[in-house]
């Protein structure tokens, strides 16, 4: 497959063609067809931005029947019909079912956009400039997202000084015998710990790019209770694991927590338009009018498909539901493999249909697996500080004959990768959930 016009025109920085070096042509549901007709199952899922498939075939009829009626595409931040219908239906779908008041904010159409305005509006609301992010977060990559962003890769990319953060150790950072919500308790009540009264905390409640780390929830119990303590705002960075990855629509759910603020992009169209929201408690909205600003906030085709997604998808508990079964599955099927393997220090965690196999640092096998298991036609991304977990994402409707065989050249793959390096498996076969 001849890939030289995007080695001769594109930039360096494109990421991922390197490690799915095809030209993909065509997508429906949980496969991609490349141009010479081969199907991959996707476990990848646009990082996430596409929980309900690619093509999903209720959202496409709505977008398609949309186009043709002359809808209201660009809309700068104007009232328009769609975004009407797209408000009523958060409103009546999502946010007075959990008892959730908040006021609702479009920014430009990526997750970090959101982040931005999220940390921009705490910064106002609380006349203080520093942000508590934690270790392993990701945030985004413009400026102020990639202040509050850990990982060393995107944080030299900036070329300049990246401050107002103070970075604290995430839940487990330091094993699971250390407690270290009792670590930041303990520098916010010293005053001469060096900590400067932050305005808010920003935290994902499972952690994605930096490896599927997953806070406990009395953990995210703790962080809300010192927030209220110490006066700074609770901001739930929600763009990966929101739109019901963990099961919830929202991932602070389960924990029986009520945020401050939260962002949402990636799976919220639906689509995998572009489209970014921030929520926020209704006296938090300190803004002034146009002090926040930016052209494509008002993509009124990505609001038709996440209304049509909310309708379809979180009138009924029917897709949560589905949810629990195939993480149940995955989980099984990925503990079931990392016994099998248990010499080569193989270990599981996740939430929900985030599911990340865990590899030891510094042999590259997370890499491998996924080199490997792409030549077997399935698209699955690492992720962690050193690339060491195998991140399992596949849509949340992915059918479960799709899921077992993407698992099942997971299990294949790993095994061959193992053999190859000389750590033969032992003789077990892999239940796979079944």
């Amino acid at each position: 497959m001849d890939l030289k016009i995007f080695e001769q025109m594109e930039s360096e920085v494109r990421g991922y063609v390197r490690s799915f070096p095809v030209i993909f042509a065509k997508a429906r549901g949980s496969e991609l067809f490349d141009e010479a007709g081969r199907s991959y199952i996707d476990f990848f899922s646009g990082a996430g931005t596409l929980n309900y498939g690619h093509n999903n075939p209720i959202l496409q009829e709505r977008m398609v029947e949309y186009l043709a009626s002359d809808g209201v595409v660009h809309g700068l931040d104007m009232a328009t019909s769609a975004k009407k219908h797209f408000l009523q239906t958060l409103d009546r779908l999502v946010l007075k079912p959990r008892g959730l008041d908040y006021k609702v904010q479009f920014t430009g159409p990526t997750g970090t956009n959101a982040v931005e305005a999220a940390l921009k509006l705490a910064r106002q609301v609380k006349g203080r400039q520093n942000v508590i992010s934690f270790t392993h977060g990701f945030h985004g990559v413009s400026g102020g997202s990639l202040a509050v962003t850990s990982n060393q890769k995107f944080r030299k990319a900036a070329g300049v000084a990246l401050g107002n953060t103070s970075f604290m150790p995430f839940d487990g950072y330091f094993g699971p015998d250390v407690d270290t919500m009792a670590w930041l308790e303990r520098m916010l009540d010293d005053p001469s710990s060096g900590l400067d009264h932050p305005a808010a905390v920003i935290v994902e409640t499972v952690q994605g790019e930096g490896g599927v780390n997953v806070a406990s929830l009395r953990w995210l119990r703790e962080l809300e209770r010192l927030c209220r303590r110490h006066d700074m705002l609770l901001i739930v960075d929600d763009i990966q694991v929101g739109c019901g990855r963990t099961r919830d629509f929202f991932s602070f759910e389960a924990a029986g927590i009520s945020p401050d603020i939260v962002t949402l992009s990636k799976s919220l169209s639906g689509s995998g338009l572009p489209m970014s929201l921030v929520l926020f408690r209704r006296e938090l909205d300190v803004w002034e009018p146009g002090a926040h600003s930016g052209t494509f906030r008002g993509n009124n085709l990505a609001f038709v498909t996440a209304a049509q997604a909310l309708e379809s998808y979180w009138a009924d508990d029917v897709l949560s539901k589905e949810v629990e079964a195939k993480e149940a599955l995955v989980r099984d099927w990925l503990e079931n493999l990392a016994h099998s393997c248990r010499h080569a220090g193989l270990t599981v965690r996740g939430r929900g249909l985030i599911q990340g196999l865990v590899t030891p640092v510094g042999d590259d096998l997370a890499n491998q697996i996924a080199r490997r298991a792409f030549q077997e036609g399935l698209v699955v991304e690492t992720s962690g500080a050193r690339d060491e977990v195998l991140k399992i994402l596949p849509a949340l409707t992915i059918p479960r004959e799709q899921l077992t065989r993407g698992l099942e050249i997971i299990e294949r793959c790993t095994n061959e990768v193992l053999a190859s390096l000389g750590r033969r498996p032992q003789v077990l076969k892999v239940a796979g959930g079944n």
